[in-house]
């Protein structure tokens, strides 16, 4: 994998690590976006056959990226929120059951959770980092893994953390559910895309992404996978092209009970966004080029000189076994005034985000290293 900023529309006078709050759009993808919002224009070009081709194509390519055996298991979404409220309906909740999710989880992942637990009378079980920082990692996922019983019900959790991209182990955890008949639902919007995910491996129940991080696709649409266990589940909206043989324009109102196979229930209504669904299938035909694995070992080769300079200054950064190397969390010793730090940032052009006690920082293939000596110049 070589530098491929020439492919992106960013300013030479900044610095941008910030992929994790929002990625820079591809020249490509605006190029598709103007076209089809230009094409939008001249309705009479748009056939009834077009509500329908490209969201197949979208879900054929999702499929391809994260290894999921068949594109009909997957659903487009407009949010992680909608993504994860049809899977947290759909899912039986007993009175006495557990919901299990990580310390400080990205709010999507959480308040549908909080809803159907005060609803069924169930418990929420968050599963909190240790406070030292000594094998940190290690340690939190081997909380998540004691915590999981019998009484579990449902894991709702990242594959890497949204504020410090420390790295969860879903194999061993899918594993755990599995003994305890629990649903594993994955919210993968900081990690599908940069940092390899098999649904052929990981088994997840759903897998849920927003597009506009790391898939490099616009604001307000994604996609998600969902297993063969919500085939006969109950949508949380009832979109009229969800349903059989809805290709027939002549024949709509003969109302339909039945549904398009697997996943398609799932897919909210408008889903043929003549703008932003082709423009997600261009921005994910290129990740399949790049690859997540290469653009991984990339993220890698570009930080690992300026993660142990920081290292060395006394910064904590989770060890590499246990985090993402597109995403990660620098936590600062008591001598680097954070204040000031933030000054010299802004002054920079350097762009970084701040969540929780973490720096966050997130890189792609826009960037180099470079890049990396100019944040480390900053602690300085």
């Amino acid at each position: 994998m070589q530098h491929q900023k020439h492919l992106f529309d960013l300013s030479d006078d900044i610095t941008y690590l910030n992929g994790a709050y929002m990625a820079p759009q591809l020249k490509s993808v605006t190029e598709v976006g103007l076209a089809t919002v230009i094409q939008k224009a001249r309705p009479n070009e748009i056939t009834p056959q077009d509500f329908f081709t490209q969201r197949e194509i979208l879900k054929q390519r999702f499929a391809t990226l994260v290894d999921a055996p068949n594109h009909k298991n997957i659903a487009i979404i407009p949010s992680v929120s909608y993504g994860i409220a049809n899977a947290a309906n759909n899912i039986p909740i007993n009175s006495g059951d557990e919901i299990i999710v990580v310390d400080e989880q990205f709010p999507s992942n959480v308040y549908v959770w909080q809803e159907v637990a005060n609803k069924h009378g169930a418990s929420i079980t968050v599963i909190k980092p240790p406070k030292s920082f000594k094998d940190r990692g290690a340690l939190w996922n081997q909380n998540i893994l004691d915590a999981i019983t019998k009484k579990t019900a449902v894991v709702a959790m990242p594959h890497v953390h949204w504020a410090d991209g420390t790295l969860f182990d879903l194999k061993a955890i899918r594993a755990k559910t599995e003994d305890a008949n629990a649903f594993l639902i994955i919210d993968g919007t900081q990690s599908v895309g940069a940092l390899p995910f098999s649904v052929s491996e990981i088994k997840p129940d759903a897998l849920i992404c927003a597009g506009y991080k790391w898939l490099l696709g616009p604001y307000s649409t994604g996609v998600a996978y969902y297993s063969d266990a919500f085939n006969e589940g109950t949508p949380i909206e009832h979109n009229w092209m969800n349903r059989y043989n809805s290709e027939d324009f002549t024949g709509l109102t003969q109302y339909e009970d039945r549904y398009k196979e697997k996943a398609a229930r799932y897919s909210v209504g408008e889903s043929s966004n003549f703008v932003l669904t082709p423009m997600l299938i261009r921005a994910i035909e290129q990740l399949i080029e790049w690859s997540p694995e290469a653009i991984q070992e990339y993220c890698k080769t570009i930080s690992t000189t300026a993660i142990q300079h920081l290292r060395n200054l006394g910064c904590f950064i989770e060890e590499d076994h246990y985090r993402a190397h597109h995403l990660f969390g620098i936590y600062l010793p008591d001598h680097i005034d954070l204040e000031r730090l933030k000054t010299k940032l802004k002054e920079e052009n350097i762009f970084i985000s701040f969540r929780g006690n973490a720096i966050r920082v997130s890189s792609n293939v826009y960037n180099s290293e470079t890049d990396f000596d100019r944040l480390l110049a900053q602690f300085s």
